[in-house]
């Protein structure tokens, strides 16, 4: 793409910015809210699968200084977005997630974190878009998004997801054996309204029991109004970088 084809977008209020498609996906808050929920610290190695122009994990070593980063992304001009919004600080590896190439199979990772497509295409309509496609629209079934990450982990290393709420019971399902300590915070878009997001985080061979956190509530209010919204804990992690505890 050239740059005139792209925005170079501000997030965590300017710490961080990042070139994107004008047209196709665009990254929102959804992978900036999965990267302050992550608890890495200095030194420890991080994964992101299907890491996009590298929003999520870009944001978490925005936060956390010192990590070792590595993205996987499929699509061509995504992984060379994510490359050039790195400058230098993020490895990334062109690769579909099911076929990753040996030398990726062989290291493991403090913290891994995705963020699947949401939608199941045989309930609802494709984007006309084909790289938005591929960013919304499930092809490689969630049960390996989750058995990949799992693979992937240090001894209790951490697996973190965000999903539409639906499909958390899929999430569960498809966590190996040796994943527990799992716990879960609904993510509500105001007082009083049904969580419509998930995000979901699991240890390897974690003993703690199953937790069903309270709904972080992202908007004020009791319905949509012009200008920023947000609740003060989610517009600090949006706009300051700030971490959102579980």
């Amino acid at each position: 793409m050239s740059d005139d084809d792209l925005t170079c977008d501000a997030f965590l209020g300017g710490l961080l910015h990042l070139w994107q498609p004008r047209k196709g996906y665009r990254a929102g808050v959804d992978p900036v809210l999965l990267a302050a929920t992550v608890p890495a610290v200095s030194g420890q190695r991080v994964l992101e699968l299907g890491c996009g122009v590298g929003a999520a994990i870009l944001c978490l070593g925005a936060r956390v200084p010192g990590l070792t980063l590595t993205g996987v992304e499929r699509e061509t001009s995504y992984a060379a977005l994510a490359l050039r919004n790195g400058k230098a600080t993020l490895e990334v590896v062109q690769a579909d997630i099911a076929t990753l190439p040996l030398d990726l199979r062989m290291r493991q990772f403090d913290h891994v974190l995705a963020n699947p497509p949401y939608y199941q295409r045989r309930a609802s309509v494709a984007a006309q878009n084909t790289v938005r496609e591929a960013a919304l629209g499930e092809v490689t079934p969630l049960e390996t998004w989750v058995q990949v990450a799992a693979k992937r982990l240090a001894p209790r290393g951490q697996a973190h997801f965000i999903h539409r709420a639906e499909r958390l019971p899929d999430l569960i399902r498809a966590l190996p054996r040796d994943m527990g300590s799992i716990e879960v915070l609904p993510l509500a878009p105001r007082v009083g309204r049904k969580a419509e997001l998930i995000i979901l985080r699991a240890r390897k061979s974690g003993r703690g029991d199953f937790r069903l956190h309270a709904p972080l509530i992202l908007h004020e209010g009791e319905r949509h109004r012009d200008g920023d919204q947000y609740t003060a804990q989610v517009r600090a992690a949006l706009r300051s970088g700030a971490a959102l505890e579980f």
